[in-house]
C-alpha cells in the first residue's frame, strides 16, 4: 500500500510563512494499491490537490472512505474535480457508527445556498454502499472500523493487504467518554500490531486541561502511550492545531520522541505533513 498526506490540519485550513513544512491542508490521505486503485480516507481540503493528481492520470476507480462529517473532513469534496469528469468511478462506503446515509450527508455539503452545484449534477459515477457494515472489501483491502470517541460519533480505520496493516483515527479523545466512544484499552486493541498507526495528537497537556477537554481530541502524550502499548511500528502524529506553527509542531514530535525514548520503545515517530509519502 502506498501512502500519501495531502493534508493533516485540523479544523480548518491555514496558510502563511509558519506553516509552511507541514502544511495548510485539512485531513485527506489516499492509499494506492499495486494495482493502481486509490483509496482516499476523509475529503478535507486537501482532497483538491489530489483531485488534480488523479485528472493528470486520466478516468481511474476511486473509493472514499470517511471517518465524519465535520466540516475540515468534507470541505474539500465540493472541490475534488473528478467529480466533475465523466468516466471517473466514485465508490463510497458507509460510515455505520455516525451517519446513516453518506449520500445524504455529501448531498448536504454541496446543496444551496451553500454551494452552486447540487450532487446530483456532477458526471462522475457516483457508487455508495451504505450497509457495508464493519468490515469488507475494498480493491483488494480489507477495511474495519472502529467507533472514535468524538462528538457526533464518527469511526476509525484499519486497513489490512498482504501481512501489512494502517490504522487511522485523524480526530479521536481517548480520554473522554463520548457518546459511542470505547475504552483506551479497547483502542489499543484494534491497533494491535499495526506497522503504521496515524492518530490524532493535537494538544498540549495544559492546552488540554485549561479549555479543550471534551472537545474531541487527543493529548500528544495520550497518542504516543496508545502507540507503544499497541505495538506499533510507526506512528504518525495527526491533526496538527489550525495555530499551531512549525516550530510548535517541532516541538510536540521532540517531546513524544523523548518519551518513546525514555520508555526503551524503538517505534518510530513522525509529525504527518502535506506531501510525505510512504509504503505500508
Amino acid at each position: 500500500m502506498n501512502v500519501t498526506v495531502w493534508g493533516a490540519r485540523g479544523s480548518v485550513p491555514v496558510a502563511g510563512p509558519e506553516y509552511v513544512r507541514y502544511g495548510g491542508d485539512t485531513t485527506c490521505l489516499s492509499v494506492e494499491t499495486d494495482d493502481g486503485h486509490v483509496i482516499i480516507l476523509d475529503a478535507g481540503t486537501g482532497v483538491r490537490r489530489l483531485g488534480i493528481d488523479l485528472m493528470r492520470r486520466g478516468p481511474a476507480a476511486v473509493s472514499f472512505l470517511l471517518s465524519h462529517a465535520h466540516w475540515d473532513h468534507v470541505i474539500g469534496f465540493p472541490f475534488f474535480r473528478p467529480l466533475y469528469r465523466k468516466g471517473f468511478r466514485l465508490d463510497f462506503y458507509g460510515n455505520t457508527h455516525a451517519q446513516a446515509s453518506v449520500r445524504k450527508m455529501l448531498h448536504q455539503t454541496m446543496q444551496a445556498p451553500f454551494f452552486p452545484v447540487d450532487l446530483s449534477r456532477v458526471a462522475a459515477d457516483l457508487i455508495f454502499h451504505e450497509t457495508c457494515g464493519d468490515c469488507c472489501m475494498v480493491a483488494g483491502i480489507e477495511v474495519k472500523r472502529f467507533p472514535l470517541s468524538h462528538p457526533n460519533g464518527g469511526c476509525g480505520f484499519r486497513l489490512e493487504c498482504n501481512g501489512r496493516s494502517l490504522a487511522f483515527f485523524p480526530d479521536n479523545e481517548m480520554t473522554f467518554d463520548h457518546k459511542g466512544g470505547r475504552s483506551f484499552g479497547a483502542y489499543v486493541e484494534f491497533c494491535r500490531g499495526t506497522d503504521v498507526l496515524i492518530h490524532d495528537a493535537e494538544y498540549l497537556p495544559a492546552e488540554y486541561a485549561a479549555f479543550s477537554r471534551g472537545w474531541g481530541h487527543s493529548v500528544y502524550s495520550d497518542t504516543v502511550r496508545l502507540g507503544m502499548e499497541a505495538g506499533a511500528e510507526r506512528l504518525i502524529l495527526w491533526h496538527i492545531n489550525q495555530d499551531r506553527t512549525d516550530e510548535q509542531a517541532d516541538e510536540i514530535l521532540h517531546c513524544s520522541r523523548q518519551l518513546i525514548a525514555e520508555s526503551g520503545s524503538t517505534m518510530v515517530c513522525d509529525m504527518a505533513y502535506t506531501g510525505m509519502t510512504f509504503r505500508v
